[in-house]
């Protein structure tokens, strides 16, 4: 089984990451929607807000894990050289974007979190599963640091969402419409046979 990346396949470290991102992200986005728009009691909703914490910690520790794997693995596979230079360009921006909101995300809820007034009135303090406590960079807090970082953390939640939705979208594209291997590459490992230039759908 391979395990550093090539220019033909990813690597299964860089799978095992990927992967667990996409399931910890989509489940994180799903309990934020949850809890802020279906839980009316507050201390289901303070226990919900906890463990998203904890799961936001893990997200941030993960996203940090893959751009380091990354690092350490400079080769990558290449686009398929029938792609245009759009699509290309589209794919960088793309992916750019998902690495800025894999932080933005996690760090804007920390940081509101901390901000938040209700930190000292109560004495809360942003755990990790129980384990150990974030830092608190505001003490005392702010109502408008809070609002601002929450704004942030909203606008980074609808963008990392679309931005999704648009990723998973081209790579099924490019599986059952263009029928090149890029989501092969990403789920077995390696590419799928070559299909010939006769067959190849044209987009």
């Amino acid at each position: 089984m391979r395990l550093r990346n090539d220019s033909n396949a990813w690597g299964w470290p860089a799978r095992l990451i990927h992967w667990a991102m996409a399931v910890l992200i989509v489940f994180m986005l799903g309990l934020g929607a949850y809890m802020a728009n279906f839980v009316d009691d507050i201390y289901a909703r303070f226990d919900l807000v906890q463990v998203h914490k904890s799961w936001g910690f893990a997200a941030f520790a993960l996203a940090l894990l893959r751009v380091g794997w990354r690092l350490a693995n400079p080769v990558s596979p290449a686009m398929p050289s029938e792609a245009r230079a759009w699509e290309r360009r589209a794919a960088a921006a793309s992916h750019a974007g998902l690495y800025a909101l894999m932080f933005a995300l996690p760090i804007s809820g920390w940081l509101m979190a901390s901000a938040s007034t209700l930190q000292e009135t109560y004495g809360i303090r942003n755990m990790v599963f129980g384990l150990f406590a974030l830092p608190d960079p505001f003490a005392p807090g702010s109502d408008a640091l809070e609002k601002v970082f929450a704004d942030i953390h909203f606008a980074s939640a609808l963008a990392l969402a679309g931005l999704l939705g648009v990723h998973a979208g081209a790579a099924l594209a490019h599986h059952f419409v263009r029928r090149d291997d890029v989501l092969a590459r990403m789920t077995l490992g390696g590419g799928t046979a070559a299909v010939p230039d006769a067959d190849r759908p044209r987009p």
